[in-house]
């Protein structure tokens, strides 16, 4: 293990600060050690979906690691590669831990990418605690594709909590991002209402009355409505998803390929709910966003500082949540300026990307 340079202390974060502190590690080239792992959790150290983060990354960048086994609160992680060699990899995380997330940890490795890399992942699609597959696939790449990020995500099988066994494949392009600015608030002209079922429930119409009780709660605005509603092929366990997602295109592509997605907002079936109030769950939530002027949602906001610490930019979000604040944190313990300023009711993130330093021989 090479000498460590960052020490990170997770006493008071979650997960999302251990996988946004080894991409960190990754696209900075330097070792990091994190200590108290997950240390504001009530069971801290690292469970399955953290352990496959780590492996996989370590994989990636041809990492030592230290520390890399379930319960583990102490990580060590030394990146051994400068730019990455792509390929297609496997990872099974072996319960229902979130296949997002892990995807959340690698999709800014495609700046690094020397050629195109393959990642097919068996695990949870849609379970509590992290985005559903249908915002990463429908809301946050094709927002990211508009600032240059070639990325595309697949899958064969839902997977629900408690026995995931989903399987998804992500697809990652060697990419160079612009500057991502995202201030003003451009008026969605279509909100699709993205309604899955596992085939359990398809009995009892579970994803078309989700998508119901959506589309009776909703303010639309002048939006286009459009139903999407699907019956799936799952791993043994029931359940159902639903996410709605807020364009600002024609109204007319339904493909995750395509841009304008400008916000989206999940929520997923649980026992003894009716289904119609999961659809009207996803809906408060989607009506709190339109009274707002902020571009993007809240859970956006914290997803893309990592990729703001890349290529720089200012972004306009809804409020500096604690998600926001250790984000930033974090950034900055990596020497990435951030400023944050209020803004009417909103906040403002600008980035100034770190210049890469200059060889000592020149």
């Amino acid at each position: 293990m090479a000498d460590v340079v960052r020490e990170l202390d997770g006493a008071n974060a979650g997960g999302q600060f251990l996988r946004t502190a080894l991409t960190l590690a990754v696209l900075e080239h330097e070792p990091v050690r994190i200590t108290n792992v997950r240390g504001d959790r009530s069971t801290p150290g690292l469970r399955h979906q953290h352990l496959a983060v780590l492996e996989t990354l370590a994989e990636l960048a041809s990492a030592d690691v230290s520390g890399a086994e379930l319960g583990a609160e102490t990580v060590e992680f030394s990146p051994g590669r400068a730019r990455l060699a792509g390929g297609d990899y496997a990872v099974d995380i072996g319960t229902a831990g979130s296949v997002a997330l892990l995807f959340d940890a690698v999709l800014p490795l495609a700046t690094e990418l020397e050629s195109p890399l393959s990642l097919t992942a068996t695990g949870g699609t849609d379970v509590a605690w992290s985005p559903p597959l249908d915002y990463f696939r429908r809301v946050k790449l094709p927002l990211l594709r508009q600032f240059g990020l070639a990325a595309a995500c697949e899958w064969s099988r839902r997977g629900f909590y408690p026995d995931g066994g989903g399987r998804a494949t992500l697809r990652l392009a060697p990419s160079t991002l612009e500057p991502i600015e995202l201030t003003d608030r451009t008026r969605p002209t279509a909100i699709r209402v993205h309604s899955t079922e596992a085939a359990a429930l398809s009995d009892r119409n579970v994803a078309h009355r989700q998508a119901e009780g959506a589309l009776e709660r909703l303010d639309a605005r002048d939006c286009e409505l459009v139903e999407r509603s699907e019956t799936t092929a799952a791993s043994d366990s029931p359940g159902s998803a639903v996410v709605l997602v807020l364009r600002i295109d024609d109204g007319e592509r339904d493909s995750e390929e395509s841009g304008g997605a400008l916000a989206g907002f999940g929520a997923l079936g649980e026992r003894g709910v009716p289904a119609e109030r999961v659809g009207e769950n996803a809906a408060d939530a989607a009506n709190r966003f339109l009274d707002g002027t902020a571009p993007v949602d809240r859970h956006m906001a914290d997803q893309l500082l990592v990729f703001l610490s890349i290529a720089g930019g200012r972004v306009r979000v809804p409020a500096a949540t604690d998600h926001v604040e250790t984000s930033c944190a974090l950034l900055e313990s990596f020497g990435v300026p951030v400023e944050k300023r209020p803004e009417n009711d909103a906040v403002v993130i600008a980035v100034d990307p770190v210049a890469p330093e200059a060889d000592a021989d020149t």
